[in-house]
């Protein structure tokens, strides 16, 4: 276990505290069970790492521990638990707890046992801790890390450094919005950047290389990840990702299930799983009808990939503009707000505003007498009338 230790250390020692994500400063760090789910490659381990670099503990007391290590091929959890416990740790935090499958009955036998150890774990943003066997739902509070929000991915790039906007003050304060920046701020000079390469944080270690390891990501998280899933056979994996492909190369669009059956080569009583499994892999966003309630997986309105740099890394030509605006636009807002497809306009968000996305001649046409409408279009620089710039959408988180 010593070996452990010192990995934990020297992860420790390298991580950069610099920039830290929005959920950093969201968890309530003081619950004794934490658990932090996530898509693959959106900083989860960089976010342990950080939060136990400030504590400033010698590893006999807080530890990182990756369960995908070797060392757990023979070495269980609990019995690794028990004896960090007894020489005097206070903090475990668990990594890649998907890839142990006893994770969870292991988690809450060390949780119950003893009262003062704190155990904060991720995992893969498929797991459902309420349907583990040992069901931690009403022990953990759980959180979701997303991917780089726009405000985000300028401020880890040392662009611009800005709090967050609320949906209320973009729709409703729209004069106070150009205060918030900076006078030479350029909201559309990093846009394109961002939509193409800034959703995951490892985006500034090979620009070059980004669309290949995405498309590396979306395999490993098929492959491996999505293999922890009841329900899924990891043999259909070779069907599930030329499911991906099928959808990012017609993307947005109404699912014809019988025609997605036959060029996926999945059985059509399977596809409406397939499609719930992949996104709740956080690879594609289903779009449902507006005034109906989601209680198990069911045919969605449009289909859409997850965000936009999975949109450039997979598509075999250049995507639509009207598609990477689309695309955007939900993947931002939903993060913290209901989405749907209503009748006659793109968006529905809280059952209550409606949103027409587009370009500089987008006209409000298909809004006009709707109350609580809005042209969103993606040449704006700030607010006019009804009219909201598309970037401004990557500011709520």
């Amino acid at each position: 276990m010593q070996d452990l230790f010192s990995l934990s250390d020297q992860l420790i020692r390298e991580v950069s505290a610099k920039f830290k994500r929005y959920l950093f400063h969201e968890i309530n760090w003081n619950n004794r069970l934490i658990g932090i789910k996530g898509a693959r490659g959106t900083g989860k381990t960089t976010l342990l790492l950080q939060w136990l670099k400030q504590k400033r503990l010698p590893s006999n007391k807080g530890v990182y521990l990756s369960l995908d290590d070797m060392y757990f091929t023979n070495h269980s959890l609990l019995d690794t638990g028990n004896d960090f416990y007894r020489k005097g740790g206070k903090i475990m935090l668990l990594d890649e707890v998907h890839k142990y499958p006893e994770w969870a009955r292991e988690i809450k036998n060390l949780y119950d046992r003893y009262s003062d150890l704190q155990i904060i774990f991720t995992g893969s943003s498929i797991i459902d801790i309420s349907r583990q066997e040992a069901d931690l739902s009403r022990r953990a509070m759980m959180y979701e890390l997303q991917g780089l929000s726009y405000r985000e991915f300028l401020k880890m790039c040392g662009y611009l450094d800005v709090e967050a906007i609320p949906m209320e003050l973009i729709l409703e304060n729209q004069q106070d919005i150009r205060d918030i920046f900076p006078p030479d701020f350029r909201p559309l000079e990093h846009f394109d950047d961002y939509l193409s390469h800034g959703y995951y944080p490892f985006f500034s270690e090979d620009k070059a290389g980004y669309p290949l390891r995405l498309r590396q990501l979306v395999r490993q998280i098929v492959e491996s990840d999505m293999a922890e899933i009841k329900g899924f056979d990891i043999r259909n994996a070779k069907k599930m990702l030329q499911l991906i492909y099928i959808i990012a190369q017609q993307v947005p669009f109404k699912p014809n299930i019988v025609n997605l059956s036959q060029k996926s080569r999945i059985h059509r009583n399977s596809i409406l799983n397939y499609l719930y499994f992949l996104e709740e892999a956080r690879l594609i966003r289903l779009l449902h009808p507006s005034g109906k309630s989601i209680a198990s997986p069911q045919k969605p309105e449009k289909i859409f990939l997850n965000n936009s740099n999975l949109l450039y890394a997979i598509a075999e030509t250049s995507p639509s503009i009207g598609t990477v605006q689309e695309t955007f636009f939900l993947n931002q807002v939903s993060v913290l707000h209901r989405v749907n497809q209503p009748k006659n306009t793109d968006f529905e968000v809280n059952g209550k505003f409606l949103f027409e996305i587009g370009g500089a001649g987008k006209s409000s046409k298909q809004i006009k007498g709707s109350s609580n409408a809005f042209v969103v279009k993606d040449s704006l620089e700030y607010p006019a009338g009804n009219a909201l710039p598309l970037w401004i959408f990557g500011f709520l988180y």
